[in-house]
């Protein structure tokens, strides 16, 4: 089984540009933009993996509930790095796990409706709590701040740099950074042979209300 995550000698410059220099690439939106940054190959075909776990994971990849895993880890991967630094997925089919650049802001709002949701910027002391979309009674000041987060689009990272010009500890950093992606890709790889191990995927009837107009007869 292939292992995204290898040691590096970070005492010598060479063993770390080599690496950078080296390591695997994608592109951060599309061919035709250029620009790259670091990545993993998770195409499920490209692991290393024994036909009967991957017969098992192309099932399981037409199920929803199957991602909610992934997420959390590139979420706690995102929060780790205070956003600065995203990892997400690109590629056709989604196969490619990307290091992408980002940020987030606190926001401004102060209240909001517990009724439609409705954001507002001024707090339920300046403006009362009547909601200005659905009229309720229903806006409540937000206690704790939420984060506008986003990702700067298609802006690649390090792309054709050879890293002589940088001190050793920005090349340390650099490389700890996406040994940390590696990890990433060492950890969803774990987690989707646990689920091939320990589900099945199965049919299952669903039935989802509807509505539509009838006819009711005039008391």
């Amino acid at each position: 089984m292939k292992r995204f995550y290898h040691p590096i000698d970070m005492r010598s410059r060479k063993a770390m540009t080599d690496f950078l220099t080296k390591h695997f690439r994608y592109f951060t939106a599309n061919s035709w933009n250029g620009s790259q940054s670091y990545a993993c190959n998770l195409k499920i075909t490209r692991l290393g993996l024994d036909s009967g776990i991957v017969e098992k994971l192309f099932d399981m990849i037409q199920v929803q509930e199957f991602f909610y895993g992934i997420k959390d880890l590139i979420n706690e991967f995102d929060s780790e790095h205070n956003y600065l630094w995203q990892a997400g997925m690109n590629g056709r089919s989604g196969g490619y796990l990307v290091l992408y650049q980002g940020t987030a802001t606190v926001s401004e709002y102060k209240s909001f409706c517990t009724a439609c949701g409705q954001k507002n910027y001024k707090s339920v002391k300046e403006n009362g709590n009547i909601c200005g979309r659905c009229k309720a009674p229903s806006r409540i000041d937000v206690t704790t701040p939420s984060l506008n987060i986003s990702v700067y689009p298609g802006r690649g990272t390090d792309d054709g740099e050879d890293f002589e010009d940088w001190n050793i500890d920005d090349i340390r950093a650099r490389v700890r950074l996406v040994q940390e992606l590696d990890k990433l890709a060492d950890s969803i790889v774990d987690y989707a042979l646990d689920c091939a191990n320990n589900y099945t995927v199965e049919d299952e009837e669903i039935f989802i209300p509807q509505t539509q107009k009838v006819l009711v007869p005039i008391a």
